[in-house]
């Protein structure tokens, strides 16, 4: 499959911290948030996922609630243009910071994007083919050793260059440990938690049908 997200995570604090402990799925308030994100589909309970199904087909929601932090993953959010995102996604958790993470490890692209009581603090996205899609906002610190050429995606050596000074999916995977304390591929911490181990709620989405006009007397 490798490495891909395309997941919103809202949460009160330190999200990493929540994601450490093991904390239990809150199937209630799960139900009642994907029904309020998505109000125009229905929404058929499709068994369990965890934090490495964050990338979910088009048909389908990934979600969890947990003390502190909410984590939904669906098509919305793998969008080029991350400081983008629908309005309505950023109006339901105004009071909380959010986290927008995608990375598609077929094109080698990652975008992220950072908002604090609902306004935008950083967006990026970036791929070797398009280059820098947005940079917008100060630089996280996690992110300034991949500016600084710490982590170069090829041998500097080689004759053809890479268009970038770090491969995104590098940065994609500091990202998630910088923000949720867990990594999905590369090399993993053992004190990072098993991405496996945090369990989410799959759901198969449909459009809702439409009601008829017409009646019958």
């Amino acid at each position: 499959m490798g490495a891909k997200t395309w997941m919103l995570v809202a949460s009160d604090g330190d999200a990493a911290r929540v994601l450490r402990s093991s904390p239990e799925l809150d199937e209630a308030a799960t139900l009642r948030l994907v029904a309020e994100l998505f109000p125009s589909e229905t929404l058929v309970p499709a068994g369990d996922g965890d934090l490495t199904h964050t990338c979910p087909p088009d048909d389908q929601v990934v979600a969890g609630c947990f003390p502190g932090v909410s984590i939904v993953a669906a098509k919305e959010f793998g969008i080029d243009y991350p400081s983008r995102l629908d309005p309505r996604f950023l109006r339901r958790f105004a009071t909380q910071e959010l986290v927008l993470h995608v990375m598609h490890s077929v094109v080698d692209w990652f975008a992220f994007a950072v908002w604090k009581q609902g306004k935008l603090a950083r967006a990026l996205s970036v791929a070797p083919d398009d280059g820098v899609i947005e940079d917008i906002g100060q630089r996280f610190a996690f992110e300034q050793p991949f500016w600084e050429g710490s982590h170069p995606a090829t041998d500097p050596a080689e004759e053809e260059a890479y268009p970038l000074p770090f491969h995104p999916l590098e940065l994609g995977e500091a990202a998630l440990e910088n923000f949720f304390g867990y990594q999905i591929e590369g090399f993993v911490e053992t004190t990072h938690p098993n991405p496996e181990s945090v369990r989410l709620l799959r759901f198969h989405r449909r459009r809702a049908a439409a009601r008829s006009w017409w009646k019958f007397w």
